[in-house]
């Protein structure tokens, strides 16, 4: 067996991608729609399927960072970590070559079932919910999961005082599990630091992790302290149950790199070999795991559906409320202040050229040390913000669209401008751009589910949740996709009979 050759920088955790909103509803759609089902081998089965292919590829997502997965800018952008160097491994036992698929964490064990990848192996946890879908190989990594809390919190001492707590980590995981039996309010995110630096701010009582990640993010917080390791937990390599014999290949290959101590040089090289990997050896293969078995929906998951339907709406309502006047101020700034036009205009021009997931992490995360803003009010704030700059689109285009005859009408009589605007012009474009307004918040109705990142479970967060919760995602995506219908049909039905309303009107005048 040849040794990988890597050699770290640090030791670190991993990160799931922003972007598990949007991997969820592309795995709906494109593969929800045929069933979720695992597919079936090819002739000949895993092992000579990827003899044939002349590759060994495994999923992981390298924005988990290191030391997973990541690109080593010390090494040309390289991809490094020490699963790549057991993926290395693997692969040169089967003869073959080893590719990394990406793919987002989250999704990493959906990906899998549909055959984007051979195997997955990115800091899995070996979990009941995930046992249930996939086979796993026996642990190549034992963790604990770390308690931390802010220095002089005499409040966190263990799981049982967590109860009725808010306590970051990272959703579906065995962290997760783990708070929402022990009573806390697990508080879900897409990253990892991000979690520390709310607790950092009083956001969140504590935060929950695997040693691994903790180890890597703490250090950066010098006002937190790790409080205790409550539970353990391994890491395994993820196969589709279909491929146990790759399973128990890949098995072979651990095994005989365990006893001969080649994987603990290589932990050790990435400053991983604690005594808890003594353990390994011990440890077997676990069983190949029973066929997946979707459940129905609860009750109580209806009702989160339902709390996650009236966040959507409430937050969208009143991102709109701040985004509509201050779309209008903007317009008016352009329009009429020549000292104003230039400020109003970058505004507009730097918000829309922005992702506007870019601006709430900036808002909420960039400014915490100055602005320490609540997760619900920070969506509000940051999604409002965000919509101004196109509602002032509106309102100019509409206050253009009113002739130019309106004016002169008024100014005839002797109104003066100001008069003129305010009681003739404004009234007839707010009329013009009641359509498009309306049609802008069915967009934003849409756009809250990116307030997920901000720790807000919105609907389509939550239908994430429930999706891995109940091992499918078609029941879970339908209901969610039928809630959203359901909350912008009634303004899309609005947007028309103004249209209509507004047409019927022109026609007369």
């Amino acid at each position: 067996m040849v040794e990988p050759l890597r050699k770290p920088e640090s030791v670190g955790g991993r990160r799931p991608s922003a972007g598990v909103t949007l991997g969820a509803l592309v795995y709906i759609l494109g593969v929800g729609a045929l069933g979720g089902c695992a597919p079936t081998g090819q002739a000949g089965g895993a092992l000579a399927r990827i003899a044939a292919a002349g590759e060994l590829r495994w999923g992981a997502d390298e924005q988990g960072g290191e030391p997973y997965a990541y690109e080593d800018p010390a090494h040309g952008g390289a991809l490094v970590g020490f699963e790549v160097d057991l993926a290395d491994a693997l692969a040169e036992s089967l003869g073959v070559r080893a590719r990394m698929v990406q793919s987002d964490w989250s999704t990493l064990i959906p990906s899998l079932e549909r055959g984007t990848f051979d195997v997955a192996l990115n800091g899995i946890e070996v979990t009941p919910a995930r046992a249930a879908r996939v086979s796993f190989t026996r642990p190549y990594y034992l963790f604990a999961e770390r308690l931390c809390a802010r220095r002089g919190d005499a409040r966190i001492r263990d799981l049982a005082s967590l109860r009725g707590l808010r306590v970051g980590t990272l959703a579906n995981t065995q962290a997760w599990d783990l708070l929402r039996a022990a009573g806390a309010t697990a508080v879900p995110y897409e990253g990892i630091d991000e979690q520390f630096i709310d607790l950092e701010h009083g956001r969140t009582d504590a935060v929950l992790l695997d040693d691994v990640i903790v180890g890597r993010y703490l250090p950066r917080h010098p006002g937190l302290v790790a409080v205790a390791d409550v539970a353990e937990g391994r890491y395994a390599i993820a196969v589709r149950p279909a491929d146990e014999e790759l399973r128990a290949a890949l098995d072979r290959t651990l095994g005989e790199m365990i006893a001969s101590g080649a994987w603990q040089r290589t932990l050790a090289r990435w400053g991983l070999d604690d005594q808890r990997q003594r353990m390994l050896g011990a440890l077997g293969g676990a069983a190949p795991a029973p066929a997946p078995t979707a459940r129905a929906l609860s009750r109580e998951q209806l009702l989160l559906f339902g709390q996650g339907a009236l966040v959507t709406l409430l937050v969208s309502l009143a991102a709109m409320a701040l985004a509509a006047p201050l779309g209008l101020l903007l317009a008016l700034a352009r329009l009429e202040s020549s000292r104003l036009r230039p400020l109003a205009t970058a505004y507009v021009e730097i918000v829309r050229g922005t992702p506007v997931l870019l601006q709430l992490y900036l808002l909420y995360y960039g400014l915490a040390g100055v602005l320490p803003l609540g997760p619900f009010t920070a969506a509000i704030v940051g999604l409002g913000l965000n919509y101004a700059a196109y509602e002032s689109e509106i309102y100019r285009a509409a206050i253009g669209a009113v002739p130019r005859t309106q004016w002169e009408a008024a100014l005839a009589v002797g109104a003066t401008r100001r008069v003129a605007f305010r009681e003739v012009i404004l009234p007839q474009a707010l009329r013009l751009a009641l359509p498009g307004v309306t049609n802008d918040f069915i967009s934003l109705l849409k756009d809250s589910s990116l307030v997920s990142v901000l720790t807000v479970v919105e609907l389509t967060k939550r239908m994430t949740i429930t999706a891995v919760d109940n091992r499918g995602w078609i029941v879970p995506g339908l209901l969610c996709a039928a809630l959203y219908f359901a909350l912008g049909y009634p303004f899309t039905r609005l947007a028309r009979r103004l249209e209509r309303r507004l047409g019927a009107h022109g026609a007369s005048d």
